[in-house]
């Protein structure tokens, strides 16, 4: 992400239609963003080459939009990405499938991918659809147990310019053997701690575990490999905030991106959480299985 000095922050905002997009954009409007909604996605380029914006933008991007897919959004983030002039993030908000259905039941509203047929297969379609972009996400917030009161407080505490640090951090978990994921501003690779794929009691869990971490804990390497990381983390991320990088991106490496990866990924984002800082944490392997904890992933 470009330093904000230099870059024009621009937030992308999507995510399944009833996860609360629409209460995310009107949250970010009445937090002085200049927000536009349903775009066309091959417009987006030509709105920030056009006059320079004063205040930082909040684009609404759903299935709706015309000429819109997966892909198409993906180009778009890699290109924006690579424009120094532009600090770009992607806010995902994600709800659970029966929530989504209640929420369809409540107002009779129809499934913009169903309209003639049952929400519930609507609200498929359209995760499958998504299921790429969420992966992309710098911010993913789950709305499933959420008010509209209580998005919008979320929303505050991660685009306000309220007291306390204002960069937004994600701490990632992921696999060599499916590659490093894109975007992300350090990686720390830890293949070299005991691995807990060679224990049977342990090899069905995962990192979040508190066997596995205590396991991974009692290497004695992985004291001193922490220690560093937060002592390199005290210097390089208050000299960020100050540049104005509105998000950094940390990720952890192993083998199979379950065990060693997922504990260190898990015990920074409580770290940085308890300092004050904006955390989310994102497992790509887990969430690929389907088997990351639900809810909101983000803390304060």
């Amino acid at each position: 992400m470009a330093a904000q000095e230099t870059g024009h922050r621009v937030v992308l905002v999507s995510g399944p239609s009833g996860a609360g997009r629409s209460t995310a954009i009107s949250a970010l409007e009445d937090l002085g963003f200049e927000t536009i909604d349903n775009l066309p996605l091959s417009l987006i380029p030509r709105l920030l080459d056009g006059p320079p914006l004063e205040r930082p933008t909040a684009l609404g991007i759903d299935v709706r939009n015309r000429d819109f897919s997966a892909a198409a959004l993906i180009t778009l983030i890699d290109r924006l990405t690579e424009r120094p002039e532009i600090a770009l993030e992607l806010l995902y908000l994600d709800c659970s499938e029966d929530e989504l259905i209640r929420r369809y039941s409540q107002t009779r509203r129809r499934h913009p991918l169903a309209p003639d047929e049952n929400p519930a297969e609507g609200i498929r379609r359209e995760a499958d659809l998504l299921t790429p972009i969420r992966t992309r996400a710098d911010v993913l917030i789950v709305t499933t147990d959420m008010s509209p009161h209580d998005l919008r407080a979320e929303l505050e505490r991660w685009f306000g310019s309220g007291e306390g640090p204002r960069m937004a951090v994600s701490v990632h978990s992921f696999s060599y053997r499916r590659g490093v994921p894109r975007g992300v501003d350090m990686i720390f690779d830890t293949r070299f701690l005991r691995n807990p794929h060679w224990e049977a009691t342990l090899r069905a869990l995962d990192g979040r575990d508190p066997l596995v971490a205590a396991y991974i804990w009692q290497d004695p390497n992985a004291q001193a490999f922490f220690d560093k990381i937060m002592e390199l983390l005290a210097i390089t991320m208050p000299a960020q905030v100050d540049e104005g990088k509105p998000h950094l991106s940390i990720g952890f490496g192993c083998t199979g991106g379950q065990h060693r990866s997922v504990a260190m990924a898990e015990m920074l984002a409580q770290t940085l959480a308890d300092q004050g800082w904006a955390v989310a944490k994102r497992h790509r392997e887990l969430e690929r299985r389907g088997s990351a904890i639900t809810g909101t992933e983000e803390r304060s």
